[in-house]
């Protein structure tokens, strides 16, 4: 298997990296004349060298001695030696890709792991996707350390997935070799109130020796943070503002400040670190969610740690924000995130270290990338028959499927107002004049109808709301990725587009999809559980590309719009969600009538 954490157990070539270090046998690869990021002592040395064997660092300094007539040597030239990226939380099926191709488009860009929390796949397919995105991923040299979702469904009770996480299946996974702890507990309800099923989740992660990854979104940092962390959970990147940031590192939990494609939250959270006089060991640096477009035209971690310099953070913290403080924050700094003996020799050679411009990119020691491209291709892998037929919508989707009743000729109902580039929506109550007994879309209100419909057991439930902050001026969008559930989303003015959203989308197998006038716009096909293709980044970025020109075709500008509507579903973020059961007032968690009692 090529996708192991580090190429041999330390236990295993112990004697081979003190016999290199000492000069008693040769090194297999020596980089020398190095600037080298010290991650470890937030320094940059002059002049140094690194001695490879057994795909793990021998030595760090001088290592002339260690060099015989087989050790491959490459000269520095003076550029800067980081380790190589780890990115703390991601959704790899947010690139809309396989992990295969995910890796591919990454690992040039200097990251080397990924502590990947696969719940977009697990919630339509079960433990049985985990184990195909752990296959996809096992080709390929990047490192993809399993977090396994916590929450599936998100918060029971509100929402009907495609399958069902629960402390027994957690505890399985915890004996899988690639599962290094436990994805983000979304359900923090459930942790405040100590339910059962949420503390038997981190419990059996907590038993397996493992990390409990967070979600907490709430803008209190009182009692319920405490009581958040003291249950065990490490770490969080819901944060948005600094003080969340702070006060979570100064309760011992690590802040990871998030910088996705939709979610541009560094900004404000890294004023944390940047306006206070405070140690930064438990900041980390995250991407969450990424758009291939996104990955072709700006990277990854190394475009993330380029915008915290940007916004004022020191250049040497900025890597250990990627590096050493992710490795410790997950407990595998004895193997990952800083170049020192020992260490799997992950590294990454950089020409401007205010740019992150990667240039060269080892993984345990083998270069694997180089001058932005891949340097050898991957087995080909094909996702398994089930995972390419996930949409069982019980009934047949007309117009009229869309007709919202009214109970009289004017009401007031409740509307989830979206706040472009953040995770959030705004509950907000707005006047509507029914026409011919239904409630209609109003463009000059900026109101669109929301509707989900459950898309994995045929149980022919839906949900339907308004939702605010597109500037939609006529037309409708549709996605299968709507988080976390992943139902059938569908956002529109006119009932007849709403439609044929839907029904393109439940042909296709699954995807995203905008519609105007009658016609389709711009479509994604995603036919791996309606989250993923297997087409190459390329390809992804093109069609992305295409289909935010048609957003804007109908009048949408915010950033990554689908990734701001995806969210619309997800009723474990204040203030107010839709799922294919109803309105959800996320700050009570209950659901509420769409019409607001006078």
């Amino acid at each position: 298997m090529i996708n192991t954490f580090c190429k041999t157990p330390l236990w295993e070539c112990s004697r081979d990296l003190t016999a290199v270090a000492v000069g008693a046998k040769p090194a297999d690869l020596v980089i020398r004349n190095a600037r080298l990021i010290n991650v470890c002592t937030n320094e940059i040395q002059r002049g140094m060298s690194v001695a490879v064997a057994c795909g793990r660092i021998a030595l760090v300094g001088d290592a002339s001695h260690c060099i015989g007539p087989d050790t491959k040597v490459i000269d520095a030239n003076d550029k800067y030696l980081a380790p190589g990226f780890l990115d703390g939380h991601i959704h790899v099926e947010s690139s809309m890709m396989g992990v295969g191709e995910y890796a591919r488009a990454v690992i040039p860009h200097g990251t080397v792991g990924i502590y990947m929390d696969p719940h977009e796949i697990c919630n339509v397919l079960g433990l049985d996707g985990i184990r195909y995105m752990l296959d996809d991923a096992a080709r390929t040299p990047l490192k993809a350390m399993l977090t396994t979702p916590s929450c599936v469904p998100a918060v029971p009770g509100f929402e009907d997935t495609g399958s069902f996480i629960g402390p027994e299946e957690i505890a399985e996974t915890m004996k899988w070799k690639e599962c290094v702890g436990l994805g983000e507990m979304m359900n923090f309800p459930g942790i405040l109130s100590s339910t059962e099923h949420a503390h038997g989740i981190t419990g059996a992660t907590l038993e397996a020796g493992k990390i409990v990854t967070g979600h907490y979104s709430m803008p209190e940092t009182g009692s319920g943070l405490n009581g958040y962390i003291a249950a065990g959970v490490r770490c969080c990147h819901e944060s948005t503002r600094a003080i969340d940031a702070l006060e979570k590192m100064r309760r011992g939990m690590y802040a990871m400040f998030r910088e996705g494609s939709a979610w541009h939250d560094l900004m404000e959270t890294v004023k944390s670190i940047t306006h206070h006089h405070v140690d930064t060991r438990f900041a980390i640096l995250c991407s969450d969610d990424t758009h291939p477009y996104t990955l072709k035209t700006v990277g990854h971690l190394d475009h993330i740690v380029r915008r915290a310099i940007e916004e004022g953070t020191d250049p040497v913290v900025a890597y250990q924000m990627v590096t050493l403080n992710c490795a410790q924050c997950f407990q595998m700094d004895h193997e990952l995130g800083s170049i020192t003996p020992g260490k799997c020799a992950d590294m990454v050679l950089i020409d401007d270290i205010r740019k992150a411009h990667v240039t060269k990119v080892w993984i345990n020691g083998e270069l694997v990338a180089q001058d932005g491209k891949m340097l050898s291709e991957f087995p080909p892998y094909t996702y398994p028959e089930n995972a390419t037929h996930s949409m069982h919508v019980r009934d047949p989707i007309t117009a009229d499927t869309f007709r919202i009743p009214a109970s009289k000729e004017e009401v007031t109902v409740r509307v989830m107002e979206i706040i472009p580039a953040k995770v959030g929506t705004i509950e907000r109550h707005v006047k509507l004049k029914a026409k011919d007994g239904m409630l209609w879309a109003d463009p000059e209100q900026d109101l669109c109808k929301a509707f989900v419909f459950e898309r994995h057991h045929e149980t022919g439930t839906f949900g339907r709301g308004f939702v605010k902050g597109f500037d939609i001026k006529n037309g409708a969008m549709a996605s299968t990725v709507s988080h976390d559930a992943h139902n059938l989303l569908v956002v529109g003015t006119n009932d007849d587009d709403m439609a044929l959203a839907a029904n393109t989308l439940i042909a296709c197998g699954g995807g995203m999809v905008t519609v105007s006038g009658g016609k389709v716009l711009g479509l994604v096909e995603l036919p791996i559980a309606g989250l993923m293709s297997e087409k190459t980044l390329e390809e992804m970025s093109a069609i992305v590309e295409k289909l935010d020109a048609s957003w804007k075709e109908i009048g949408c500008d915010i950033p990554s719009p689908f990734m701001t509507m995806a969210l619309l579903a997800l009723a474990c973020l204040p203030e107010l969600r839709l799922t294919n059961r109803g309105l959800v007032d996320c700050t009570k968690f209950c659901f509420v009538p769409l019409e607001v009692e006078d």
